[in-house]
C-alpha cells in the first residue's frame, strides 16, 4: 500500500510538501531516510532513532541476503520484527552493491552472476530474485532491480552508447521487477528507478518508459557513483520535477546538507546517503555553521560541544536545552575528541546520533519553511549559517 499526499508546493521553485502513507506508518517529506545496510544503522540504537525523528529507515537486500540470510528473516515475518523497527523500511534492491563488485561478477541479459563476497558461493541476482528476497524482507517499498550505470570505468569515463545501453536494460529489468512484484502478490509498493548517465535526453527517455509503467514511485539512480559534483546538480536539476507530481521522488545515495537543500528545490521528495554515519565514525561532523574536525588538535580543551544550537544527545544531554540557550548537560567537544584519540566506541557513537539528528532537524526545517511558504528565505538563511564556520 502506498498512498501520497502533496500538501504544499513552493512557487520559486519546485520544492514540495508531502504526506506519504505506507503499511507501517506515515512519512511527512521531504525526508532523509538513514542507511541500516545490514538491518542496524552503525552506532546508533534504534530507540535513538526514534527519539531524533526517523521515519523510515533503509535496509540492503544484497547484504541481508549474504548474512543473515532468507531463512532468518523470514522466521521473522520480515525485517520489522527482525530488527525490532516498526516504521516503515525501503530496501535498494542489490545492483548497486552488484556493480561495486567490478571483476568479481559478470552482468548478462538474465541477470548478474557473482560470487559472494562473505564465501566466495557463485551466485546469481536477476530482476525475479531481487523481488522474491524483498518479499522475504517484507520492506514497505521495494526497488527494482536496475544497473548502476558508472560515470567511468578503469579511467574510462561512459560514453553516451554505453549509458543508453544501460538504461534500456534497466528498463527491461524494471518491467520483469514489476511483473514478478505482482506474480508474488507482494502487498507494498514498487519504484522504478530512472538511468541514462549524465544524458539528459537519455534520462527523459527512462522516466518517460517508466511512467508508462505506472509505478507507485519513482527514484532517480546512477548519481554518486564518482561524477563532478557538477554533474550530478545538473542532472538533479533536471530529472525530478520531470516525473508525476502526485507520486513520490526518490533521490539515491545523496548527499551533503547542501544536496539535500538544493535537491528538495528540485523537487526531491527522499533522500538517502551514508555521509552523516560514515562520516561521524571518521570524525566529521555537520554543524548548522559548517563541518567540524573533531580530531583537529585544537578540539582538545573546548569546552563547547560540538554544534551549540544543537538540540541532539551528544549536545545538549537528556535536557534537550541547547548550549545557546544556557544548557550544560551536553558532552564537550574535547570529551569527544578524547574518545575518539581513544578509540572509545561511545565516540562514534556520539558523532553518529548528531550527524543523524542534524539532517533529520534540517528535513524539518525544510518541511516547516515550506508549511509557511517561505523556502526561498529558507534557502539563503541555511546558505548563510553554512559558510560562517564553526
Amino acid at each position: 500500500m502506498l498512498t501520497f499526499e502533496l500538501l504544499a508546493t513552493d512557487p520559486a521553485s519546485h520544492a514540495r510538501r508531502g504526506r506519504l502513507t505506507l503499511n507501517h506508518g506515515v512519512v511527512e517529506t521531504p525526508i532523509f531516510m538513514p542507511v541500516g545496510t545490514y538491518g542496524t544503522v552503525k552506532g546508533v540504537m534504534p530507540r535513538s532513532l526514534h527519539e531524533m525523528g526517523a521515519q523510515i529507515i533503509l535496509g540492503n537486500t544484497f547484504h541481508l541476503w549474504m548474512r543473515p540470510g532468507l531463512d532468518v528473516v523470514r522466521s521473522f515475518g520480515g525485517l520489522h520484527r527482525f530488527e525490532q523497527w516498526h516504521r516503515p523500511i525501503l530496501t535498494d534492491s542489490g545492483g548497486f552493491q552488484v556493480w561495486s563488485l567490478g571483476a568479481m561478477r559478470k552482468i548478462t541479459e538474465e541477470g548478474v552472476h557473482f560470487a559472494s563476497p562473505v564465501n566466495g558461493d557463485k551466485l546469481f541476482m536477476s530482476p525475479e530474485v531481487s523481488m522474491q528476497i524483498q518479499t522475504v524482507l517484507n520492506s514497505d517499498i521495494v526497488m527494482q532491480l536496475d544497473e548502476c550505470t558508472p560515470y567511468e570505468t578503469s579511467g574510462h569515463v561512459t560514453t553516451e552508447a554505453e549509458a543508453r545501453a544501460s538504461m534500456e536494460m534497466s528498463l527491461r529489468w524494471a518491467a520483469r521487477s514489476k511483473a514478478e512484484f505482482e506474480r508474488l502478490e507482494n502487498p507494498n509498493a514498487l519504484f522504478g528507478i530512472v538511468q541514462g548517465g549524465m544524458f539528459e535526453h537519455l534520462r527523459q527517455e527512462s522516466l518517460e518508459a517508466l511512467v508508462a509503467m505506472d509505478f507507485p514511485g519513482y527514484a532517480v539512480g546512477g548519481v554518486s557513483v564518482g561524477e563532478p559534483k557538477d554533474e550530478m546538480r545538473r542532472i538533479m536539476a533536471h530529472t525530478p520535477h520531470r516525473l508525476p507530481a502526485h507520486k513520490p521522488r526518490y533521490l539515491m545515495g545523496v548527499g551533503t546538507p547542501e544536496d539535500l537543500v538544493e535537491g528538495v528545490a528540485c523537487g526531491v521528495d527522499m533522500f538517502d546517503c551514508v555521509m552523516p554515519t560514515r562520516n561521524a565514525r571518521n570524525g566529521t561532523l555537520f554543524t548548522r555553521y559548517g563541518d567540524l574536525k573533531i580530531r583537529n588538535a585544537r578540539h582538545k580543551t573546548d569546552p563547547q560541544p560540538i554544534d551549540p544550537s544543537c538540540t541532539c544527545y551528544a549536545c545538549a544531554g537528556a535536557s534537550g536545552v541547547p548550549w545557546e540557550a544556557g544548557g550544560r548537560e551536553g558532552f564537550s567537544r574535547a570529551y569527544v575528541h578524547h574518545l575518539d584519540r581513544c578509540g572509545e566506541m561511545l565516540g562514534p557513537m556520539l558523532t553518529t546520533v548528531h550527524n543523524l539528528h542534524y539532517y533529520l532537524n534540517l528535513m524539518r526545517e525544510i518541511r516547516a519553511a515550506l508549511d509557511a511558504g517561505g523556502y526561498t528565505e529558507f534557502r539563503q538563511r541555511f546558505a548563510a549559517d553554512r559558510a560562517r564556520g564553526i
